[in-house]
């Protein structure tokens, strides 16, 4: 069982910048991999990043590459979704998940339905 707690969401201009965080506990945490997914209202989820464990790899959506990062401090336990140069459609709730690193999505952040565990949200708005 895996417990995710998203925290660091909220308001920033266009332009501005947001560092979410993903405090990840349970049993067996070094055996899963974590990914950040956005749902904006009336649309679906959609994969942000993954992180593979041992940094053996970052994958990202083409709508954040070179503006998002994701690292992950496997001391704190922690997930960090760095978000740059944010634009208005960057608003949406985002969440961690967890995926068991035997069937992580390979070459992408795959679908919401692979992930095991989720985070309850966390609330991003871009606005002037």
């Amino acid at each position: 069982q895996l417990h995710l707690v998203e925290s660091g969401g909220g308001l920033v201009q266009p332009g501005g910048s947001l560092t979410l965080s993903c405090a990840v506990s349970g049993a067996g945490t070094d055996f899963y991999d974590i990914g950040w997914f956005r749902q904006a209202p009336g649309k679906e989820r959609e994969g942000v990043s993954l992180i593979i464990t041992g940094g053996r790899g970052t994958y990202y959506a083409d709508s954040v590459k070179g503006r998002f990062t994701i690292s992950r401090d496997n001391a704190e336990n922690t997930v960090y979704l760095q978000m740059n140069r944010l634009k208005p459609e960057d608003t949406a709730v985002y969440y961690c998940a967890g995926v068991p690193s035997h069937r992580a999505p390979i070459g992408n952040v795959g679908k919401s339905s692979e992930y095991d565990y989720w985070g309850q949200g966390t609330q991003v708005t871009v606005s002037s």
